[in-house]
């Protein structure tokens, strides 16, 4: 494989292979020395088209870890902003050298056309496209839930690294909120699905999109009696994505304060998941939409460890891709 541009275009074998090796990454991210020199001469160039903190600056880390040379790219103040097209864009990049291209953007597909569309020859790692997929982030929750999901013990595992080889088998996960909108969502139920976790949808039905059929997973519209009939192993919230509905036009939900008192984690339920369960999210969050703070500060709370664990996954991919000793994807 050349490109990383959804988590359906991994195996199981490959999911775990990348796992294996973002743990071996975050090893060396415990040591005086942090830097690898595995990547040093490529140049891999971050293509924002949308706003990111947390996934931009992680990229942007992880290069740099593997010694790598940066570019970052921002729509706003480039030519872009003139009108430039992706195609333009992309032969630009092509010109200077660019050994890898980590691309966002708000349209589904355009990582899929900018990796074979023919106008770069370079890997294309996808960050996010519109609704559609974000690989990179369905492989760290998958990092940090197979860190603390241990199948031999009801009392769960401790958070250290993972075993070679481990899967998700038996895990119940639950993931809640704006699934329309989201394509964290859609990335992690094919992901942990994979992995041979059992997933659950849970948001009320206008934030459910259609056809849905095929996906495999399970789907509900009672966040209560989902943690009580299904004892979850890990309760995922989704953020809202108010921007999105606004544009769509909304009307999604009837307010915010109906949307958290039936999808929102607070502290009830998080005492309501079994004591082992451990709460994630993607971020950014809304703090007292669809997760109050005492919940997101839980000790059970997993969300800066997950940030930890991007860096880590997107090392092994870049050096999966890139590296000569690692191309193995």
């Amino acid at each position: 494989m050349k490109h990383l541009l959804s988590a359906k275009d991994l195996s199981h074998d490959e999911v775990v292979m990348v796992l294996d090796t973002a743990e071996a990454m975050a090893a060396t991210q415990r040591q005086a020395v942090k830097k690898l020199p595995t990547l040093r001469g490529k140049t891999v160039v971050n293509l924002f088209f949308e706003d990111s903190t947390r996934t931009r600056l992680s990229f942007e880390a992880a290069a740099k870890r593997l010694s790598a040379d940066v570019i970052n790219f921002s729509a706003k103040g480039s030519s872009l902003s003139k009108g430039e097209s992706l195609k333009d864009t992309a032969q630009t990049l092509q010109a200077m050298g660019a050994d890898a291209v980590v691309v966002r953007h708000s349209a589904s597909g355009a990582a899929h056309l900018l990796a074979h569309a023919g106008w770069i020859d370079a890997p294309v790692l996808n960050a996010g496209d519109g609704t559609h997929q974000h690989p990179t982030q369905s492989l760290l929750d998958a990092m940090t839930l197979r860190r603390w999901y241990d199948p031999t013990s009801p009392g769960g595992a401790d958070g250290s690294p993972a075993p070679r080889g481990r899967d998700l088998a038996g895990a119940r996960v639950i993931i809640v909120g704006d699934v329309l909108h989201s394509r964290v969502a859609r990335s992690n139920v094919d992901m942990l699905a994979a992995l041979g976790a059992e997933v659950t949808l849970v948001a009320p039905p206008t934030l459910l999109p259609v056809g849905m059929e095929n996906w495999p997973c399970a789907v509900s519209y009672d966040l209560d009696a989902s943690i009580a009939e299904l004892r979850p192993d890990a309760v995922m919230m989704l953020r809202v994505q108010r921007e999105r509905m606004s544009a769509a036009g909304g009307g999604f939900f009837p307010s915010p304060a109906e949307y958290a008192r039936a999808y929102g984690l607070d502290l009830a339920r998080r005492r309501a998941m079994p004591d082992h369960a451990i709460v994630m999210h993607p971020g950014p969050m809304n703090r007292g939409l669809e997760i109050t703070a005492e919940a997101a500060d839980d000790p059970r709370s997993r969300i800066i460890e997950q940030v930890g664990n991007g860096v880590s996954v997107r090392m092994a991919a870049l050096y999966l891709l890139l590296a000569d000793e690692g191309n193995q994807l």
